[in-house]
């Protein structure tokens, strides 16, 4: 038989497939050793830049510290480094960028207060940046000149000069408010919540919340409440986001964590209602008006009136309400701070009036009170969002890159001993001058709660003015204590059992409210009734509703 020869087609075939095949182990060969050698490099950027800044954990390569994340309230964790650290700042790494923390009121003010000019600024963020608002917002916009166009536009409506304007209809809301509550105290959050957003609805749309059924109430408080529970550092989503920004550029088909992320539109439902209030003929005078009026001279965008006068309703509303629910949580857990409180307001005002804001001056004690509920549990714990600076900074022979995310632990600060002794307990006698737990602090207020420099809270006269009228008032009209149980016993209250979002407020808690007297019942009723009233010039309803005006892609 005669043999065949081989064909040298399939033989070359062959011979290019050995060949291909050697190349794609050479690229794969090659791109792990491009990608090992830029993990070294990386890693040893991120250990050189550990040694200059201050001290904190070990991090590890891309992930840095965020393993190490507590799954709740990591400032708690974060004090708990400082303390280790001995140090009131330390660096913490999300992922492979750090982060730096400061825990005691001296380092907040050297660095946020002093050096404001520097530290004004935000750093890059993900999930509340470029997957919200960006740019358009005050709340995450850089430092620059468009930052203190908004900043301007703000105090129009909340700024010093106009809050002394709004005592009226803060004190009438808050009439409504005792009012409410002397045949309803069971609900005496939700009543917190409806006077905490028609004060900010008068202000910013002309128009006041009368019912706890409206949708301000049902939709935004809650929408407001769940965007904080996701907006504090953590190791899963959304914010794991910060960790691996890159996750954040994958296509939704093809990555479940972005499912819930939506580019806003620029007509959304702020904007709506802030259209709504400006081309309303027979409105009432309000912010939203003076935006449209000032947008064409400052060239605001829809997006930007829809965030100028949304950051106004969510900063103020959520946050003066769970401050109330707080000073509730203080009388019930420290009955014996409310006897001094009653006995002032009973010689300076009596029963046959309320207290207002002309009588603040005499009330010391009260005062002293009120300070010490925005210290005890601050609102915003982590003091809103973080600050960055503009340029490499150095403090105390420590590095603070530029554009490092600088977050100040209002918890650790308001928790410090050299400042509070015995901090957890209710004590308004620390703000009295001759106070036994009386010591000094960097600002002249005596607490952090409101944030730092030029990114202080713009609302914070406004809130410091309502939150003073609003516990005087329930002081002077109403003994809070705890709830009994069944057989008449008293129901403990947990002063730790608060929420896990970057806006802190005490978990649902009983608590019996009642009138201090027979005329101070007789003065409720006659001073609610009358604000009703007074009030009812900014009676009307939106049309719009969060749960329809949907944002579509």
């Amino acid at each position: 038989m005669i043999s065949q020869k081989s064909s040298p087609e399939p033989l070359a075939a062959h011979l290019r497939q050995i060949a291909g095949r050697v190349g794609i182990a050479q690229l794969l060969l090659l791109l792990l050793a491009g990608g090992l050698t830029w993990l070294l490099v990386d890693y040893a950027r991120m250990l050189l830049l550990r040694r200059k800044m201050p001290p904190g954990p070990f991090p590890y390569p891309i992930i840095g510290n965020t393993f190490q994340l507590p799954d709740k309230k990591p400032w708690i964790y974060f004090e708990q480094l400082a303390k280790e650290y001995n140090s009131g700042i330390i660096t913490f790494w999300i992922g492979r960028n750090p982060t730096v923390w400061l825990n005691d009121a001296q380092t907040a003010s050297d660095l946020l207060d002093k050096r404001a000019a520097t530290f004004s600024s935000r750093p890059h963020m993900v999930v509340f940046g470029d997957l919200a608002f960006g740019q358009a917002s005050l709340v995450t916009m850089y430092y620059g000149d468009r930052f203190r166009v908004h900043r301007k536009l703000t105090h129009m409506g909340v700024g010093m000069q106009q809050v002394r304007g709004y005592q009226n209809l803060q004190s009438d809301e808050n009439k409504v408010v005792l009012y409410d509550l002397l045949t309803d105290s069971e609900n005496y959050v939700t009543h917190f919540e409806r006077y905490a957003a028609s004060v900010v609805s008068i202000i910013g749309y002309g128009r006041r919340i009368s019912k706890v059924t409206d949708p301000i109430i049902t939709e935004v408080i809650y929408l407001m409440q769940r965007a904080a529970e996701h907006n504090v550092p953590g190791k899963s989503f959304p914010m794991l986001l910060e960790t691996f920004p890159i996750l954040a550029k994958f296509p939704k088909w093809m990555a479940p964590w972005m499912k819930n992320f939506r580019k806003p539109r620029a007509k959304n439902f702020f904007y709506a209602l802030a259209e709504e209030a400006a081309t309303n003929p027979d409105g009432n005078d309000c912010y939203s008006k003076k935006l449209f009026e000032q947008g064409p001279k400052y060239n605001l965008s829809d997006v930007e009136l829809s965030t100028l006068s949304g950051s106004l309703f969510g900063a103020g509303s959520d946050t003066s309400s769970s401050t109330l629910v707080t000073f509730v949580l203080a009388c019930c857990a420290f009955p014996e701070t409310l006897t001094k409180a009653w006995e002032e307001l009973d010689r300076v005002v009596g029963p046959h009036r309320s207290p207002n804001f002309e009588d603040e001056a005499n009330l010391v004690y009260v005062k002293a009170l009120v300070k010490e509920v925005l210290r005890w549990r601050s609102v915003a714990i982590i003091g809103g969002q973080p600050h960055a600076p503009i340029q490499d900074e150095i403090y105390k022979g420590w590095l603070i890159p530029k554009n490092t995310w600088v977050q100040g632990n209002v918890w650790a600060i308001h928790r410090n001993e050299r400042e509070f002794p015995d901090p957890d307990r209710f004590d308004p006698e620390r703000y009295l001058k001759d106070g036994a737990n009386s010591r000094p602090f960097p600002n002249e207020r005596g607490y952090m709660t409101f944030g730092w420099g030029r990114r202080v809270c713009v609302g914070q006269a406004l809130a410091e003015q309502g939150t003073f009228i609003s516990i005087a008032r329930l002081l002077w009209a109403f003994n809070i204590q705890k709830a009994l149980d069944g057989n008449g016993n008293e129901i403990p209250v947990d002063i730790f059992d608060y929420t896990d979002g970057l806006n802190i407020r005490p978990n649902p808690f009983k608590c019996r409210i009642t009138p201090r007297n027979d005329e101070i019942r007789r003065t409720i009723e006659r001073e609610g009734k009358q604000a009703q009233e007074d009030l009812a010039i900014y009676n009307g309803e939106t049309k719009y509703r969060i749960t329809t005006y949907r944002e579509t892609e």
